[in-house]
């Protein structure tokens, strides 16, 4: 494949196929498809339900849907997949389709890992209180999930690196209790098997900053759309915002809706002091998460591929790379269907999400 002078790596969520502990939880065949098609418009003008159109209603157990995806990525300018994994003291979820590409060696396409370490709840019905499956940390955890990778998945010749180091991203370090000593754990095990780490962390739930790295990553990922930025664009947003929100409160609205113009804050975002730390930049084509909620959802209004183009571009245009390898930016995401948050063609947009994106990377290599 083309090698890019920046790497766009987009989130990928390997959901869609049915497994036994979704069964249990939402019922027999459940993927995340059914959430996607009963989502409605809650308001005029408002953009659900989200229907893919080029690839389907697809099942990840498919070979040559995964195929197709990474023939798509490729073509239209992203260097790899970053694949959510799920890893709960040695039971891991969703991995059929990543354990099947390990083993078939296809698709032929770049790829990394992102451990989604967050306790599972029911709250996609509501029940955020319920927890599903638990994350408890040890040491003798820690040894074992990051020998499994060593041996499992990194070796993988596809496996994206930086200077031979394996590039491993943790989504929500302030959960553990002592992330310092567990990447101390994970160091010693790489190099008794004569390997490096490449570690990240990503930034998200307002956990940012060059403290955060100081407990031993090497990097930091932007994790857009919920960055610090978002956090002080809510604060700042437009006076009528904020008395609407209050009034639907008043009136009764459980639903306790989030809604922000999508140029609005791109602009806030853009207009952000660049960070004095090792950071990976991210952009969002949109974000709805109202077909997986029924109350205090988040969504972005007016967004379009255009003006996600006119994003990347920007993002692409002013960073920087940190070395020749340390060149990432990230798109969240692929395919969060239920999230309003894809790249993959829709029934609206066609695939100008995607040509949207090669325009920009190659406008940047210009």
């Amino acid at each position: 494949m083309k090698q890019h002078a920046k790497r766009v790596i987009a989130f990928y969520l390997p959901q869609y196929h049915p497994f036994p502990e979704n069964d249990r939880w939402w019922g027999a065949g459940f993927t995340e498809w059914r959430n996607v098609v009963k989502a409605r418009p809650l308001f005029r003008g408002h953009y659900q339900p989200h229907l893919p159109a080029d690839l389907g209603f697809y099942d990840l157990r498919v070979p040559e849907v995964r195929q197709q995806q990474a023939a798509l990525a490729e073509r239209y300018g992203l260097s790899g997949f970053c694949y959510y994994h799920y890893w709960f003291n040695g039971h891991r979820l969703m991995q059929r389709p990543v354990e099947e590409m390990l083993a078939s060696g296809k698709p032929d396409f770049p790829f990394m890992l992102c451990w989604a370490n967050e306790n599972w709840t029911r709250a996609w019905d509501g029940g955020e209180q319920e927890v599903l499956i638990r994350q408890e940390y040890s040491e003798e955890d820690d040894r074992a999930h990051i020998r499994y990778l060593l041996d499992e998945v990194f070796r993988d010749p596809r496996y994206i690196r930086v200077d031979g180091k394996p590039v491993f991203a943790v989504y929500r370090s302030a959960l553990f209790p002592d992330m310092r000593r567990t990447i101390e754990v994970w160091r010693e095990e790489a190099a008794a098997r004569g390997a490096e780490l490449y570690l990240c962390r990503v930034e998200s739930f307002n956990a940012a900053g060059r403290e955060e790295l100081a407990v031993g990553f090497d990097a930091a990922i932007e994790f857009q759309p919920f960055t610090p930025a978002m956090t002080d664009f809510w604060e700042h947003r437009p006076w009528r915002q904020k008395l609407m929100y209050h009034l639907r409160k008043l009136w009764g609205d459980r639903r306790k809706m989030r809604k922000a113009d999508y140029d609005a804050y791109v602009a806030y975002s853009l207009s952000r002091p660049a960070p004095d730390y090792k950071l990976y930049p991210s952009v969002t084509p949109s974000w709805d998460n109202t077909a997986r909620r029924k109350q205090r959802m988040f969504l972005f209004h007016n967004a379009t591929p255009e003006k996600y183009g006119r994003w990347l571009r920007e993002v692409l245009r002013r960073f920087k790379p940190y070395s020749a390898e340390e060149n990432f930016v990230f798109i969240n995401a692929w395919n969060e269907w239920a999230e309003g948050n894809h790249l993959e063609p829709d029934m609206k947009w066609g695939g100008e999400y995607l040509a949207a994106t090669l325009r920009a990377i190659e406008e940047d290599e210009r």
